[in-house]
Order: structure tokens, then C-alpha cells, then sequence
């Protein structure tokens, strides 16, 4: 079977996916995915990979099957790039400012060090793609702040987003592939319908806000409030980020740095100040958005992976001694 993109046909794929009832059940679905090359992939397949992401593996907090584990995972890892040599991590990288940090701990969770010694993360760097939004005002930078990380580039000439566009970054974490869509969203105002569409299902917010405008920094609230419209507060690491820090002033930057970890505080967000003309604080700022989201990740994987254990064997202990009988009352009166 061919599919095609541009004008090109690549073979695809045909998989069964089955929602909670299993292989076969009431709800199965098909989906194809068309293979291409790592070196060209395009914004449209990329957003039928988010969806097989989504659709196949979580919905509601629940795990589907898919038939072919390893068909998917060819599939899913012959598109994606390899992990670059300068996107390993091996410690967790330090917060900006203690005063506005979501972690001040030097270490990742022994819990997190110990499952990825034991290969124990579930499905964290098999087949799980982590969400991360970028909003805020128009010409604050988003863009530019994420050109700088992908590509270490940073274009002078303003071109605002139109709707959204997307990065995808790979890494290795504690010897764990680890891969974050990066969501770059329109900033201007009669995009914001289009944008606010995609913001479902992210497991980080970047609110981005300009060092030398304080009426982005108060907007930055309202960013926020329709981030979180579409998701869960308690499930979504915040960060608040400040650019264009090659602009600002030392006594100008230190009033709206004052303004920006006091904001912080009350959103729950961690603080960081960087310049994608610079490159000051970029890398180390995205290198600890993957640590802390790959870690919310794990831990979220072991938590889930030890209630199931937890229930099933509550489950079977408290009806251990009359699973005979109970199995015997549900017989249908032909069979007895």
C-alpha cells in the first residue's frame, strides 16, 4: 500500500488498534501511516504521527493495544531522528533561580534513576511523545527561542506564526530516548481560536514574556488562564520565560525580574531569562524541560504500573477462597 505526501507515494502501513476491549473488540479501529524519511519529514505526517500518539496510546489515562508492538515502534522510530550527540543528559540539569524553581533537588528521583537503570519506564522512550506549548504575547520571541534550540539559528527578520508550527526534539535521558513536540503558537489575536485548539493534551506550558515589555509579563496571566482551560492543572509543569535578556538593561532587568519571580510563585511556574540573539540560557533552559518532564513522565508511569499491582492482588486475595464457587454461581443452569 502507498501513501502519499507532495506529490511522493512511500509505503505504509495498515495497523489494528484496539480501545480497552482488546484486540477485535467492539471499538477497533484502523489506521495508516505513511513511512517517510527521517531527513525530510513533512508537517503533515508529523500531525498524523501526533495523532496515532494520542489516539493509540493514551486517551483518558488509559493504554490502548495495538497488535504489531514492534511494527508500530519500526514505524515510529525509523521516522524520528536519532538522538544528536549534544542532546544527552545524564544529570539533572540546574533550575535558574531557586526563589521561582518547580525542583531545587541536584538529582533526579531515585525512583526515576532506579526504573531507568532496570528498564522499568513503561512508555517513556518507546513510543510516548511529550506535548509542550509555547504561547504569549506577539513578538515576544517565541519563535526565535525555539529556532535557537532546533537549529541554532536566529533569523532577524520578524515573521509572525500563523496558527501554530511545531519542532520535534529528541533526547536521552538517563540512557532513555526521550522525545518533546515543541508547539510554537500565534501570539496575535485573531489567532488565537486556531491556536487554542492545540493546546489539549500538553504536558508543559511555556508562557513567554519580553524582558523589556512589562505589559507582556502581566499578560502573561491570561496566557495561562486559556492554557489551562484545556488541561489539567495538577498534570501540566509550568514555565515562565523571559526573553530577550541581550536587550534589557541590568537596572531595568532587575525590576522586572523582581516583578517576574514573584509571578511566578503564585502560578507555580519555574523562572528563566534567556536571549535567542545570544544564546544565553537557551540550551540549559530546554535541556531542564525535557529532565523534568521526562521525570513527571516516569513517575507517572510507576505510580499507575504500581496500583495496577496493588488492585489486582487486593482483588485476588480478598476472593481467593471462593473463586470456585462464585465462577460455579454464574454457570448458566444448562451447564450444571
Amino acid at each position: 500500500m502507498l501513501g502519499g505526501v507532495g506529490g511522493v507515494y512511500y509505503p505504509s502501513f495498515l495497523l489494528l488498534v484496539g480501545r480497552d476491549r482488546g484486540i477485535g473488540g467492539d471499538e477497533s479501529i484502523c489506521m495508516q501511516f505513511t513511512a517517510l524519511p527521517s531527513a525530510g519529514v513533512s508537517c503533515r505526517f508529523l500531525q498524523k504521527l501526533e495523532n496515532c500518539v494520542s489516539n493509540v496510546f493514551v486517551l483518558g489515562n488509559k493504554l490502548f493495544t495495538v497488535t504489531e508492538n514492534n511494527v508500530l515502534r519500526s514505524i515510529i522510530m525509523s521516522v524520528l531522528p536519532p538522538v544528536r550527540k549534544d542532546r544527552i543528559i545524564g544529570q539533572l540539569p540546574k533550575c535558574f533561580s531557586k526563589g521561582a524553581a518547580l525542583n531545587t533537588e541536584d538529582e533526579f528521583h531515585n525512583k526515576v534513576k532506579t526504573a531507568c537503570q532496570q528498564q522499568r519506564t513503561g512508555t517513556v522512550g518507546r513510543f510516548k511523545i511529550s506535548k509542550v506549548i509555547v504561547v504569549g504575547d506577539l513578538a515576544v520571541g517565541k519563535t526565535c527561542l525555539i529556532n535557537r534550540f532546533c537549529k541554532d539559528v536566529f533569523d532577524k527578520n520578524y515573521k509572525a506564526t500563523i496558527g501554530v508550527d511545531f519542532e520535534m526534539e529528541r533526547f536521552e535521558v538517563l540512557g532513555v530516548p526521550f522525545s518533546l513536540q515543541l508547539w510554537d503558537t500565534a501570539g496575535q489575536e485573531r489567532f488565537k481560536c486556531i491556536a487554542s485548539t492545540y493546546y489539549r493534551g500538553a504536558q508543559a506550558v511555556i508562557i513567554v514574556f519580553d524582558l523589556t515589555d512589562v505589559a507582556s509579563l502581566e499578560h502573561t496571566r491570561q496566557w495561562l488562564e486559556d492554557a489551562m482551560k484545556e488541561n489539567d492543572p495538577t498534570s501540566v509543569l509550568l514555565f515562565l520565560v523571559g526573553t530577550k535578556k541581550d536587550l534589557s538593561s541590568p537596572a531595568q532587568y532587575t525590576l522586572i525580574e523582581q516583578d517576574a519571580i514573584k509571578l511566578a510563585d503564585q502560578m507555580k511556574a519555574e523562572y528563566w531569562a534567556v536571549s535567542a540573539l545570544s544564546g544565553e540560557n537557551v540550551r540549559e533552559f530546554f535541556f531542564r524541560v525535557a529532565s523534568l518532564t521526562f521525570e513527571a513522565n516516569v513517575l507517572a508511569e510507576l505510580e499507575k504500573s504500581g496500583s495496577r499491582r496493588i488492585g489486582e492482588v487486593v482483588q485476588i486475595n480478598s476472593n481467593s477462597n471462593n473463586l470456585y464457587a462464585t465462577s460455579k454461581k454464574k454457570q448458566p443452569n444448562c451447564c450444571q
